[in-house]
């Protein structure tokens, strides 16, 4: 029988449980506890110089730093770098960067900041999520979709009549949901753009009634400005964008104008051809880049920080393999400190068999919101509202044994 059994966490008072039970001094488990957390952290953009000196800093307190030849070798265009250190041996490097020259001292401000927010654990309740009702008690919160539309993958044309839709708004109220999407334009793959005239028709009525009969935040599903206005005078209190600002940049000069929470989404491509072979060299590198460059543009636009939601883009342009990929690591894009939402409900990737029709996918979706919950998502989007509530209490009682 073995005697060895390895300890695989995140988390550090799954740690210091481990010290406690071996009745380790609390003063030698708070310096040990440094030691015993792992941290592979990918750096972009460094010249041969910055790199080289990188690795001998991390070697010289036994950590590791992983680069291309072409880097070592002096070649003038950067390169990436794979810091590979316990978080002791990251405190340590920091002050050892900011005495660096080429671009180190800026590299040793992000690792500080990186650092003293824990990868972002700290901002499981940050700014919209308060607004929207969310606390640590309820999170993820629970987002239903309705989509007024005539050909979205899965329900299209059941909710065009404002009656209907309303119906059915109400009824994932009344199933507990925390936040209603409200889409006048499918985005699902292959679809075409439709009049910002025509989308604004089909919301509105909904929006209005649905703002006077519930007290629930209402999302409007719109890449354009005109649309957003619309729906946020009619009742709206949050826009969720696709196109992440790409669309139509004069959105983000309207979500910084009235302070309301921006969901920000990553595509490749537009929902007619994202589907059409979708390629990355390292997908998480993508995400990555793409959220720093939109929060940059987003910011710089004048929309604050804590107004912003990222949203990794389940489906959208992405492979069946990318889509397991983003559940699997959607915990690395808690770096940028912002709430993550995660759309998997009743989508292609799920599919079992080359039969089933979306409304067929509930227990696949409920699966996948449930890894998702886990690997740190902070609101789903769902088509049904109970299955994910009972998931998240599930998910609540695991968080509970922390």
């Amino acid at each position: 029988m073995t005697a060895i059994r390895e300890i695989i966490t995140d988390s550090a008072q799954d740690i210091q449980n481990e010290f406690d039970s071996l009745n380790v001094d609390r003063g030698g488990s708070g310096i040990m506890m440094p030691k015993s957390r792992f941290h592979l952290i990918r750096v972009r953009g460094l010249k041969s110089p910055a790199a080289n000196i990188l690795k001998q800093e991390l070697l010289s307190l036994g950590g590791e730093c992983a680069t291309g030849q072409q880097v070592i070798l002096g070649d003038p265009e950067p390169g990436d770098a794979l810091i590979m250190g316990t978080r002791k041996q990251l405190d340590q490097l920091v002050p050892k960067l900011k005495s660096q020259p080429f671009g180190l001292k800026s590299l040793a401000r992000e690792l500080a900041d990186f650092l003293s927010s824990d990868n972002g654990k700290h901002s499981h309740i940050p700014g919209p999520l308060a607004d929207l009702g969310g606390t640590p008690e309820n999170l993820p919160l629970i987002m239903g979709v309705l989509n007024v539309t005539d050909d979205s993958f899965s329900d299209g044309g059941e909710y065009l009549d404002p009656d209907m839709a309303v119906e059915h708004a109400l009824k994932m109220v009344a199933d507990g949901a925390d936040i209603i999407d409200v889409g006048g334009e499918s985005t699902r793959p292959g679809s075409d753009s439709v009049p910002a005239d025509r989308e604004m028709a089909r919301i509105l009525p909904v929006i209005e009634r649905l703002s006077a009969n519930c007290e629930l935040p209402i999302s409007v599903d719109t890449k354009k400005a005109p649309v957003a206005r619309t729906a946020l005078e009619a009742g709206a209190q949050l826009v969720n964008d696709v196109s992440g600002g790409r669309h139509d940049p004069e959105i983000l000069e309207l979500v910084a104008t009235i302070g309301c929470p921006y969901i920000l989404m990553h595509m490749q491509g537009v929902p007619k051809t994202m589907q059409s072979n979708p390629q990355y060299e390292l997908l998480m590198d993508d995400l990555h880049h793409f959220f720093s460059e939109r929060l940059d543009v987003a910011l710089k636009t004048g929309v604050s920080a804590d107004r912003i939601i990222l949203d990794p883009g389940i489906g959208f342009g992405k492979s069946r393999r990318d889509n397991y990929e983003i559940l699997r690591r959607l915990r690395e894009l808690k770096v940028f400190g912002r709430p993550l939402l995660v759309g998997a409900s009743r989508k292609s990737f799920l599919q079992n068999s080359a039969g089933d029709n979306p409304p067929e996918r509930i227990d696949e979706s409920v699966a996948a919101g449930t890894i998702a919950m886990a690997n740190g998502a902070s609101i789903l989007r769902v088509h049904d509202v109970r299955p994910a509530l009972k998931a998240r209490v599930v998910h609540q009682g695991m968080r509970a044994s922390l």
